[in-house]
């Protein structure tokens, strides 16, 4: 279902982090759950219970303002829950029954017509109860699009004729295709399934990491809350576009939301996205381009079980371009307990959640191909004034949990009556960095310190190396002088430090440090030349239990 240019017939464990609910650690706070378990945990329909109108014509088109208008307005009403009720036979299928219902491909919409898209719809059913409805616009005028029971295959074990008299109110989400390895044949390039879940894929990627429409309350003590795309307005694409045009209806308890995206497939695919915010409520914790992702284990923390596999994760790293141009990197992990760190900007440039390592030799996974997960880039637009990024890292003992969170605290509060709008341009694929002069974190390792092969390890103590490559320092003689800038709290002390230059052309700092207390010991690291910084700066999380 979820991963392009491979069978489709989709493992239980990529579906699993699809829908499936997923146990909490005891360690975790009971109003946090994880991630993955969004598409699963609606314990509430959220859909109006009317129908959706997009009334246009000729002369007043509908637009993105009038969407925006109308979010507005419902923003005023009381929050009506949607039916999100279904026939029997829809509401109790098994995941494997539900896997069993296929899109017809020869069904698909603009299938027949030249052109860069095309669009598929996703059967309700199994965890996915809460449907959307669809839109087709030309000229800004949008008809609804009703998919029926002949737009499926029924395969074993279900029996078709139980389902061809069915009436569909909605379906459960779409994908869009279009040829991104080679021209005769449509890949999949973004989906939309699940609240307000979506992936989209680069060239050469697999799906991997998930961005939201939005997170609201995500780790604070207040239940989470997961708001819906409720309906979607879609342009239907001209032969000449490389782009593809989609609005979005957003609701919840707590707010309504207008968005705009606009998709262009590629090396890298962007989706330029415009959110609009009408808060009902206060809201303690609004976040905004909230990016969802699993790390279970990796080379700076080890696996507590047997695998065959080095490292698993989707994503490896929090990447943060400040304002000033300064560039952070902060190695994801597992932590034993609940983890928060928070990184406070001023109309910060970007941030992102990255797979940097693109060695398949790092994870032996022939099936899962982590090496090919795509990176995720949130580049701003426009001014976001002052905030907080948040990245959330969640203990779980299973890869089919979307166990990272990260996204954008804005410092004005989402308060009842408020209107707010943010701009940013998504970039995925397999590289959404920059071309940069700076050496860049391309590894780093974590031990336990002390002389072990004396067994005197002092359990208070680590050591970390830190690995630099690319940017100027790449050209550098084996014998030259570079600085390591090492930021210790006063929690802990350095013991050891060192440079060193590695056999690929890059350099180590390798250091050792003691903490003082059980208090988490927050590290930056960096290197710097002749009194100028020459690589980005390291940034680390070490806590009482890692």
């Amino acid at each position: 279902m979820f991963v392009s240019n491979r069978p489709r017939n989709v493992s239980r464990r990529s579906a699993l982090k699809l829908g499936l609910a997923a146990s909490c650690s005891s360690l975790i706070p009971a109003s946090l759950s994880l991630a993955s378990n969004a598409f699963a945990q609606e314990q509430s329909p959220k859909q109006p219970a009317e129908e959706n109108t997009a009334v246009g014509s000729q002369a007043q088109p509908f637009t993105f303002d009038a969407l925006s208008a109308r979010m507005q307005q419902q923003a005023k009403e009381d929050y009506k829950a949607p039916d999100s009720s279904l026939p029997d036979i829809i509401a109790n299928l098994s995941y494997d029954q539900h896997r069993a219902i296929r899109f017809r491909p020869d069904h698909a919409l603009w299938r027949t017509e030249p052109g860069e898209f095309h669009l598929q719809a996703f059967y309700p059913g199994w965890v996915f109860k809460d449907t959307t409805k669809i839109f087709i616009g030309t000229g800004g005028v949008y008809e609804p699009h009703v998919f029926d029971a002949s737009d499926f295959e029924y395969r074993p074990p279900l029996d078709p004729s139980k389902f061809q008299s069915l009436k569909l109110a909605g379906i459960a989400g779409f994908r869009i295709h279009a040829p991104l390895q080679r021209p005769d044949y449509f890949d999949e390039l973004v989906t939309f399934l699940g609240a307000s879940y979506f992936r989209a894929l680069g060239s050469g990627t697999r799906y991997g990491l998930s961005a939201r429409g939005l997170a609201i309350n995500t780790a604070t003590s207040e239940t989470e809350e997961f708001p819906r795309f409720t309906a979607f307005y879609i342009d239907q694409p001209q032969p000449s576009d490389s782009s593809i045009r989609i609005m979005a209806e957003l609701d919840s308890e707590s707010l309504t939301g207008a968005y705009l995206f606009v998709i262009t497939p590629g090396h890298t695919t962007t989706i330029e996205t415009t959110c609009r915010l009408y808060p009902r409520t206060d809201i303690t914790r609004l976040g905004i381009a909230p990016l969802t992702s699993m790390y279970t284990f990796g080379e700076n923390d080890h696996s507590d079980h047997e695998d065959f596999r080095p490292e698993v994760h989707d994503s490896d790293g929090l990447f943060v371009r400040r304002a000033s141009g300064e560039e952070l990197w902060r190695p994801l992990k597992n932590p034993q307990t609940l983890a928060l760190s928070y990184f406070q900007e001023s109309s910060p440039l970007g941030f992102g959640l990255l797979q940097r390592d693109r060695d398949f030799s790092h994870y032996q996974d022939t099936e899962a191909r982590y090496d090919l997960r795509p990176s995720l880039m949130i580049e701003t637009l426009g001014d976001w004034g002052n905030g907080t990024i948040e990245l959330v890292e969640i203990p779980t003992d299973s890869e089919a949990n979307d166990n990272i969170v990260a996204f954008w605290v804005p410092e004005e509060k989402a308060s009842a009556g408020k209107s707010m709008e943010f701009r940013y341009r998504m970039k995925w694929g397999l590289s959404t960095e920059d071309e940069t002069l700076m050496a860049r974190v391309s590894g780093t390792y974590v031990g336990i310190g002390g002389n072990a092969a004396e067994a005197k390890d002092n359990p208070t103590s680590r050591r970390f190396a830190i690995n630099f490559t690319g940017g100027s320092i790449h050209n550098l003689p084996d014998d030259a002088s570079l600085e390591p800038q090492i930021d210790v709290p006063s929690n802990a002390r350095l013991l050891d430090s060192s440079v060193s230059r590695l056999p690929d052309g890059g350099w180590r700092i390798a250091l050792e440090i003691e903490r003082e207390d059980s208090q988490p010991v927050e590290l930056r690291v960096k290197l710097s030349m002749l009194q100028r910084i020459v690589s980005e700066t390291w940034l680390y999380q070490w806590t009482s239990t890692t």
